[in-house]
């Protein structure tokens, strides 16, 4: 082992630590956005500013990778359309996007965002981590659904070896 290799960063636990707790923050920030109308600006300094590390009414929020956490929410923003058309594509037939409990709109676009453009991290995690975050808000059958639509879309945005389509550009 050498003593001149990189230099020494968080432990990888906490990394993904930190990303979970994002992942559920961007959900939390999109489902505030959709259903109170909260400006983007405003919605990412209150949680970076405001939640993340603090005890807010006696539920302490986990401190979150900030730029993860902004990239999701403003990235979903800047491509709802695109997102949504492509989740209503992955759906069962005869559902779509706006029949869908606000919470589980939420995950599924930050899900689809994360998986089309977030090339630093694998596809199955970050299914996995959307379908943890469902079982955080839901019992039934919505963890199964963010599972089967996610995986849905990874599968029309790759290549047979795993590369992300354009992932080389």
């Amino acid at each position: 082992m050498s003593m001149s290799s990189a230099p020494s960063k968080p432990s990888a636990a906490l990394d993904t630590s930190a990303r979970s707790a994002a992942r559920l923050a961007a959900v939390q920030a999109l489902y505030q956005m959709d259903v109170a109308g909260t400006p983007l600006d405003e919605i990412v300094e209150e949680f970076v500013q405001h939640r993340f590390g603090q005890e807010i009414e006696g539920s302490v929020y986990a401190q979150a990778d900030e730029a993860h956490f902004a990239e999701v929410v403003r990235g979903v923003v800047a491509e709802q359309h695109e997102i949504d058309n492509a989740v209503n594509g992955a759906l069962a037939k005869g559902w779509t996007l706006v029949r869908l409990d606000a919470t589980l709109r939420a995950i599924l676009r930050a899900g689809t965002y994360e998986i089309r453009r977030c090339k630093n991290v694998p596809v199955k995690v970050a299914i996995n981590e959307y379908v943890d975050v469902a079982h955080a808000f839901f019992e039934g059958d919505e963890p199964g659904v963010v599972n089967a639509v996610l995986d849905r879309l990874s599968a029309g945005l790759h290549k047979p070896g795993g590369a992300r389509d354009g992932a080389s550009s």
